[in-house]
Order: structure tokens, then sequence, then C-alpha cells
């Protein structure tokens, strides 16, 4: 019966999903041509805010377990486990306070209505991972601007999203790179569960009923520890709950 079920509200969750892609793609130009960064974000927060609410069609309940008191007067990483593009609008909506900001490939940065523009004008970086130097590069250039603008990164080592919820390695360049260059921020681990089983039957149908989970762990001080042991205690934090 739940599965016979899931066929009519994939069918509904994708209108209207696909209804908010294609509405807030003008929002967003309107907001940051009249309004500039500020009005874009807020049409952004708001963008997310209906994503999640197309996941409640699907039946899906979102639970968030933050009990830290996390500082908005510097900057943060976040850094994430990756189960897939539906645990992505509960990072930016749950932690707008912080203007997170998303290290994301290069072909997301055109072709998906209000996405991509978001991604191009919203502050995020868009890389080549095929291209390390450059992509180094970027990241060094997108660490200035977080700095200068006290706004959060908000990087998926893993690279590519888990598709069964076990984690892959961890890749380490892009984190010491922030590491490195913003030596005053703080990293927030954080643990992400059972987004994946919205795909688990791929596209359609999408799975119902899922219990998406996001857990935001103790925040960690850069300090004078050495890059590479803190991408291992941050690693560490984020697998030790993936459920």
């Amino acid at each position: 019966m739940k599965k016979l079920l899931s066929y009519p509200l994939t069918i509904i969750f994708y209108i209207f999903f696909f209804f908010n892609l294609l509405l807030f793609h003008p929002i967003q130009w309107i907001c940051l041509k009249l309004g500039g960064y500020e009005a874009h974000k807020k049409s952004v927060d708001i963008f997310n805010f209906f994503l999640l609410r197309c996941l409640n069609l699907l039946g899906t309940r979102i639970f968030v377990d933050n009990p830290h008191t996390i500082p908005t007067d510097r900057p943060c990483i976040f850094v994430s486990n990756h189960q897939g593009v539906y645990d992505i609008p509960p990072i930016i909506w749950y932690l707008r306070k912080h203007h997170p900001k998303f290290v994301s490939k290069k072909e997301l940065g055109k072709g998906i209505p209000s996405i991509s523009f978001n991604l191009r004008h919203g502050g995020s970086v868009l890389i080549d991972r095929k291209n390390r130097r450059e992509s180094l590069l970027k990241m060094a250039k997108f660490a200035k601007y977080l700095k200068e603008t006290n706004r959060s990164a908000v990087i998926f080592p893993e690279g590519t999203r888990s598709r069964d919820g076990q984690p892959k390695k961890f890749a380490a360049s892009g984190m010491q790179m922030l590491f490195k260059q913003m030596p005053n921020a703080l990293i927030v681990p954080i643990t992400i569960n059972n987004c994946w089983k919205l795909l688990k039957d791929g596209s359609f149908p999408l799975s119902i009923g899922v219990q998406l989970k996001m857990k935001v762990h103790q925040p960690i001080e850069i300090d004078s520890t050495d890059p590479e042991s803190l991408v291992a205690l941050v690693e560490r934090t984020i697998i030790a709950d993936i459920r």
C-alpha cells in the first residue's frame, strides 16, 4: 500500500517542486537587482522553506538536533556527509542566520532554475574537480570572501552523494585549504541521516514517510591544530553518528 501511494505523491511532489524552481528564479533575479545581497538571500531562504514543504508532501519529516549556540559574529565552516540533493534545503533553512555558501561542482552552475542562479550569484564557489590547481585557487579566493563578509562555508568532502547511506572517504584538500585560510572560523561538523532513502528506488517513485535527520555537532576551534588532524577529527565525528 505504501509503495502504491508513493506514485501519486511523487507526482504531486514534482509538480510543486518544479513550480518552486521556476517561480523563484525570476524572484531571485528581481531581489538581487533591486535589493542587493540581503534581498536575494531572503528570497533564497524562503525558496528553501518551500522546498521543505514540498518534501512534507511525501510524508517526509525533518528532525534537526542542534543543542549548540553557534555564534553569528564569526564565519563557520560547516562540514557534512552528503546523501542527496534533498539534504541541502534543511542546511540552508535551519542555518540561514550563518549565511551558508556552498562548495559545489561547476556543472551545477547552469541549467537548473533557481538553484544554478543562487550558486552563481549568492556567494558560493563552483569548482572543476578535474582541475585541482584551479580548484584550490578558487577555494582560497572563496575563503577570503567569507572572511571579509563574515559568511560561512558548507562543504561535502565526500564529493558525491552516498547512495546507500554509507560514507565515502573524505577528500582532505578542500577542507585543509579552508582551515588554513580561515583560522578565525569555527568548524561545525554535521551528520545527515536517511536522506538517501528518498531515492533508494530511483527518482520515481520517491520513498514516502522518510525521517530525515540532521545533527549539528559540537563546534571545533581551529587554533593551532594542524589541518590533517582537524580533518581526521571532523571525519570521525560525522561518521560516528551515521546510522
